[in-house]
């Protein structure tokens, strides 16, 4: 049976990929409007929003995908490579940065770093059977986990955690949750997760700092992270990453209340009775998450449990929101640029952390200053952007708005042509 797409839920994905890209691509890190920057450590901004929606709807969309909740090796080994093929993407981001070719430099080296993205992006990305998947995904797999603990030099400080490494991980389980499990047994996985993680953080002891504590660098999630991740965790960091091992377990919750919810859009009820199913459990859990903040405080780098109530309560009213304007009211018109971010979401999460890399490689004389060297990047910025803005940070916002229009255009010749990357 072909099952419809739910266009709001498309529309939900590219609006959180796009201010995704706003984020993460600014012209001048030195100059960010602060809703556009993570929060210091407690607390939420709009740009903390971004990942756990992006959990949220892959929850959302795996009752959608597989609604007959049918099981077998097969099944199992599909969940298994897709979520195996978006960790392994995941890693590359961490990787490109660092591959050395036969001590090539500049162009040279750069054209071999792109030549072997083009590899991986195919070999992960690519259509094969289901037995080529897995070899190729096994394979690159132990070539990660071999170059950074191989005492190679160039390789011996990557970081192996990251945002598509956690979504990866978070889809595996809550597909096999869906499954394998009840809805009673999903709720309650999920409640047990969110108080098991309250009581791990606030109750155990750290190990060489004393109390349990929720500070960044000496909490429990951060000592573990400094004892399984040593030296392969997040740039500027030395004892904690903020996609870390601990801290992934509630981040499994978004996934499940995102899951719980796709199964409200799968009742046989009437549309503006989902709406108000879906209105309420946002709203209670918006309630809950505030309630919680007031002693496991709300933050995004320790992923903690009240962050998790309060983001998926703001993703499913956001949800509830555009299904009654799209899908009830059905009123589509504005939203096309959404909807192509939205079906393609993949390739974007893949290529546009490599580009601004590469351009940064692509160095030559400043024409402005003979004596110094610029990047690419920066001289695209500096020279093209910037000089048209008085407020840095306005140039700053621009210089993202320009690489999203740049993105606009390739998503839509992708739309155009039913092109639609999938791992």
């Amino acid at each position: 049976m072909v099952k419809e797409r739910l266009i709001s839920l498309d529309v939900f994905r590219g609006l959180t990929i796009l201010l995704m890209t706003i984020v993460n691509n600014p012209g001048d890190w030195g100059h960010v409007y602060s809703p556009l920057l993570h929060a210091e450590w407690n607390g939420c901004t709009p740009t903390d929003l971004v990942f756990p929606f992006f959990v949220f709807i892959m929850g959302v969309a795996i009752p959608l995908a597989m609604p007959d909740k049918f099981y077998d090796d097969t099944t199992f080994n599909k969940i298994l490579i897709r979520s195996l093929r978006m960790f392994c993407l995941g890693i590359f981001f961490n990787f490109f940065g660092k591959i050395q070719l036969f001590g090539l430099e500049g162009m040279p080296l750069l054209i071999g770093r792109l030549a072997i993205t083009i590899g991986v992006g195919y070999a992960l990305m690519g259509s094969f059977s289901s037995k080529v998947k897995n070899i190729l995904a096994f394979s690159i797999l132990f070539i990660y986990l071999f170059l950074a603990y191989s005492g190679i030099e160039a390789y011996q400080d990557v970081r192996l955690p990251g945002v598509l490494q956690r979504i990866a991980i978070v889809y595996f389980v809550v597909s096999l949750l869906y499954l394998k499990t009840s809805q009673k047994t999903q709720i309650i996985t999920g409640v047990t997760l969110l108080l098991g993680y309250w009581a791990l953080m606030t109750l155990i002891p750290v190990p060489g700092i004393g109390e349990a504590n929720l500070e960044k660098g000496t909490n429990l999630a951060a000592w573990l992270d400094s004892v399984l991740l040593k030296g392969h965790m997040y740039r500027g960091t030395v004892t904690w990453d903020p996609e870390g091992i601990l801290s992934t377990i509630p981040s499994i919750v978004n996934g499940i209340i995102g899951l719980l919810i796709g199964k409200v859009l799968l009742l046989d009820i009437t549309k503006i009775q989902k709406a108000q199913k879906m209105g309420i459990a946002g709203t209670a859990l918006i309630f809950f998450g505030l309630i919680w903040d007031t002693v496991f405080p709300i933050n995004k780098s320790i992923w903690t449990s009240s962050y998790v109530l309060y983001t998926t309560g703001l993703a499913t009213v956001f949800l509830t929101i555009l299904y009654y304007v799209i899908d009830i009211a059905d009123y589509k018109k504005g939203f096309k640029l959404f909807l192509i971010w939205g079906v393609n979401p993949m390739i974007v999460f893949f290529t546009s952390q490599i580009i601004p890399q590469a351009l940064v490689m692509i160095e030559f004389q400043n024409p402005h200053k003979p004596e110094e060297k610029i990047n690419l990047l920066s001289y695209l910025y500096n020279f093209g952007i910037a000089p048209f803005f008085s407020n840095p940070m306005t140039a700053s916002l621009a210089g993202a708005l320009v690489y999203v229009c740049i993105w606009t255009f390739i998503l839509w010749i992708f739309y155009r042509n039913k092109l639609i990357f999938k791992v």
